[in-house]
């Protein structure tokens, strides 16, 4: 079989043809979309308090550290409570944990085996930022500083702009005569872990 030059153009004439009229019918029934741009960001955890109780969330009154409460003139059997309120200005949920910080050269008396914290939740119903009858709440735990110090305490969840009000309970049991006149200091934190 001799192909000779016109059967050979009209042959490749026919190939255009054909793949013309494919590439037609396939642009006809195809088309795509774009997604540009994705953006992805990690939340943030941001725990503070609230530096005036009944001022509320204002941005002007969150703090990252507040001045600790002064007691005097325990004895056995004593107790005071300390309102706080903290809140999470992150974008993510936080769970909340509780400890005591000290360097035992702040407490040579060992005053940290004798005082205790019990955390509770503070159910403030006007939101004046006292403590009134009737709103202190369920417990979370207590604990002398040493155990606060050593094993922490659970406060538990706070989402993204959630207030959480928690009383601390300072007291003793018994104290003996030979921590009269005694000092010590602590510190405690709140940390938060993101959910």
């Amino acid at each position: 079989m001799k192909i000779n030059k016109k059967s050979l153009s009209y042959l490749a004439g026919l190939g255009i043809l054909v793949s013309l009229a494919a590439g037609i019918t396939f642009a006809a029934f195809t088309d795509k979309a774009k997604v540009l741009g994705s953006t992805f960001s990690v939340g943030s955890a941001d725990l503070r308090f609230l530096n005036d109780l009944p001022m509320g969330t204002d941005p002007t009154n969150l703090v990252d550290e507040l001045p600790g409460p002064t007691f005097g003139n325990i004895g056995q059997t004593w107790s005071s409570d300390y309102p706080i309120k903290l809140i999470n200005n992150g974008t993510s949920g936080i769970n909340i944990a509780s400890h005591a910080y000290y360097e035992t050269a702040n407490d040579p008396a060992e005053l940290r085996s004798d005082i205790s914290v019990e955390i509770f939740e503070w159910g403030d119903a006007n939101v004046n930022g006292v403590l009134d009858p009737g709103e202190v709440g369920m417990t979370l735990g207590k604990k002398t500083i040493v155990k606060w110090k050593t094993e922490g305490l659970g406060v538990g969840q706070i989402y993204p702009g959630q207030v959480r009000a928690l009383i601390l309970r300072f007291s003793t049991d018994n104290l003996s005569a030979t921590k009269q006149g005694k000092s010590a200091l602590f510190d405690f934190e709140f940390e938060s872990a993101q959910l």
